[in-house]
């Protein structure tokens, strides 16, 4: 007990040497204005994103629970309590005596606003592109008292994003199919996380005139006929070997990839891996 008194002083000394002025009141993604009286030393992460950008901003110390479905840095969630996933363990998250719960109303809506109306320390959090990704650390950054290792953690996104979009710019935009799931068929469409990223990286998404993570038809991916298909899922052999593909140009030329869907949907620290890894897919004639 000793011990973590000394650690939330510690805190919260770091915490005003950074600057950081508490109470502390801001806006969330749900237009919430959330005051927080104090640095928060014991947060619980509802979503993967969150986790990453935590342990990105050396808050290991300060993490008292995660989601079910986190599953990165592997090595330091080990001994991370788990508070469930899509279906949240609400007692669990009460006996752990969080001063702040981040999570994506995206995944868990309803029972975000369970835990709001309860009066637990939530703040809501979301991302659909690059910009909003350093908006949401930088808010992270800012409530946990840690600005400066935000700023620092953005900048390096930022300049290695801007070296691979540097390194596309003015070539040929290959037309782009990202297979979410097979059956039924699902991709990531205007608005979303991923077409961002497909646009950075030097492509057309073939679907930019949907919204959101509509279902497709195979007919309307033939009859638009990518160049490229991405698989967020385990099912490239499926995709080469469906009847009626082999007349897609992506088929035949055999650019159909898998990609770890992690680094295409969490908006956290290794999204711009995400970026250069597609980018490097798209177009495997520029060197990185």
């Amino acid at each position: 007990m000793l011990r973590w008194r000394v650690s939330i002083v510690v805190l919260l000394a770091a915490a005003t040497a950074a600057g950081a002025a508490y109470p502390l009141t801001v806006t969330d993604t749900l237009g919430r204005r959330v005051t927080f009286d104090r640095v928060p030393v014991r947060i619980i992460s509802l979503a993967p994103s969150v986790t990453e950008i935590l342990f990105a901003l050396e808050l290991d110390q300060r993490i008292a629970g995660v989601s079910d479905a986190d599953d990165y840095p592997a090595d330091k969630l080990k001994k991370k309590p788990r508070i469930g996933g899509v279906q949240l363990n609400v007692e669990r998250i009460v006996s752990l005596q969080p001063d702040l719960i981040v999570g994506m109303p995206a995944i868990q809506a309803s029972q975000l606003e369970r835990l709001i109306a309860m009066g637990l320390p939530v703040l809501a959090v979301a991302a659909n592109s690059l910009p909003d990704t350093y908006a949401q650390i930088a808010l992270i950054g800012r409530v946990t008292g840690v600005d400066h290792a935000a700023q620092r953690l953005t900048s390096r996104m930022r300049s290695h994003q801007a070296r691979i979009e540097a390194g596309v710019r003015g070539r040929v935009r290959p037309r782009v199919f990202v297979e979410i799931s097979g059956e039924p068929m699902i991709t990531a469409a205007r608005g979303t996380f991923i077409d961002d990223l497909v646009r950075r990286a030097g492509g057309t998404n073939i679907f930019a005139d949907l919204r959101g993570w509509p279902q497709v038809s195979a007919e309307t991916v033939i009859e638009r006929n990518p160049q490229v298909i991405v698989s967020t899922h385990s099912g490239r052999h499926r995709i080469l070997s469906r009847r009626g593909w082999n007349e897609v140009a992506a088929v035949r030329s055999g650019r159909v990839v898998s990609i770890d869907a992690a680094l295409l949907s969490r908006p956290g620290p290794r999204i711009v891996e995400g970026l250069a890894h597609l980018a490097r897919l798209l177009h495997p004639e520029v060197s990185r």
